[in-house]
């Protein structure tokens, strides 16, 4: 290899790496958070919820406003049609229709399965804010799917009422999207990782058409895949009431 196209190659690797270092991971997880979630938005889905012995799909229809309001409505199958899960603020509604009973949702519950899947409550309504709850530090930049990616861990405040011990998150470099999420207990240890692909145009945004979660120490996994997205909805926050829980079909 020749002097020049040896320095050049040097040249580029401590721009790069300079680049990296001046990077801001708040800002970067700033970035991701609005490309992913926008200021409102509209989705309907399909989870499919994969065990050793038997696959069980779930059908979702999802409003959200900001971080700080939110309505999950479950439209199949038949027995669980009509379950929705709210949110306002810091208050978390779960509605039966069986029972006809509105619940509210303690702390505790956020840690839990959410529909008899690999997600938690707290992954679907978001209670946490991967940008106030959590401080954040840059690792080193990889390449996921072709895609060049930084590497960010995020670590929870001792005040935040977070799952996980710390979290490393794949941003995709050129589109602010998540590419790769892994979840630490509080040990230290693997407890599960998130896989975004299918990326595609979805509500006139790039982004993943498909999340599929697989916890580290189970033969297990679910699969979340978007059949439609939509930014900036008309609901405002007068959508997200208890007594609008009970009307969603």
């Amino acid at each position: 290899m020749k002097p020049t196209v040896l320095m050049f190659i040097l040249l580029s690797l401590l721009l790069k790496t300079a680049a990296a270092q001046d990077a801001d991971p708040k800002e970067i997880i700033r970035q991701m958070d609005q490309t992913m979630r926008g200021e409102s938005s509209y989705a309907e889905m399909t989870m499919t919820i994969e065990r050793p012995r038997y696959t069980r799909e779930v059908s979702i229809r999802s409003w959200a406003l900001g971080n700080t309001h939110s309505m999950i409505l479950i439209t199949a199958p038949a027995r669980d049609e009509g379950t929705t899960f709210l949110k306002r603020d810091n208050e978390i509604w779960n509605y039966v229709p069986g029972v006809d009973r509105t619940i509210r949702m303690p702390p505790s519950m956020m840690a839990q399965s959410w529909m008899g899947s690999d997600f938690t409550n707290d992954d679907l309504v978001r209670e946490t804010s991967v940008i106030d709850d959590y401080t954040h530090e840059l690792l080193r930049e990889e390449t996921v799917d072709g895609r060049q990616a930084w590497v960010i861990r995020l670590v929870p405040d001792p005040d935040a009422a977070v799952v996980w011990g710390h979290v490393l998150m794949w941003i995709c470099q050129t589109d602010f999207i998540q590419l790769r999420v892994e979840n630490f207990d509080q040990r230290g240890e693997l407890a599960q990782t998130i896989l975004f692909d299918d990326i595609r145009t979805l509500g006139g945004r790039t982004l993943p058409g498909r999340l599929t979660v697989i916890p580290a120490d189970r033969d297990q996994k679910t699969v979340l895949q978007y059949r439609e997205l939509r930014f900036g909805i008309r609901e405002g926050e007068d959508f997200f009431t208890q007594r609008n829980m009970q009307r969603l079909r």
